[in-house]
């Protein structure tokens, strides 16, 4: 079973994956690399200054053969809208 490393950017900060993970195939790595960038995204993203964070798959000769980005933009309306009705 091949084995995948999910080094993890979140963005000046980098973070190796040393240890790594067996999958039958990219297709379910990717699924996993998927599903981590979002938990770390739902996490920290909101409460962050980084507002991206790459999960870079590398096979196990260390080659890279995925990368999964995740972003958040935050746009308000300045000034904001107000209530047609007066309510606060």
């Amino acid at each position: 079973m091949p084995r995948f490393f999910f080094d993890i950017r979140e963005g000046t900060s980098f973070t190796p994956d040393e240890i790594g993970l067996d999958f039958d195939s990219i297709d379910v790595a990717e699924r996993e690399a998927a599903i981590a960038a979002a938990e770390i995204g739902r996490d920290r993203l909101p409460v962050s200054d980084d507002r991206v964070v790459t999960v870079e798959v590398k096979n196990e000769h260390r080659q890279r053969v995925l990368t999964i980005t995740i972003s958040l933009e935050v746009d308000r309306v300045v000034p904001a809208p107000t209530d047609p009705k007066g309510a606060s």
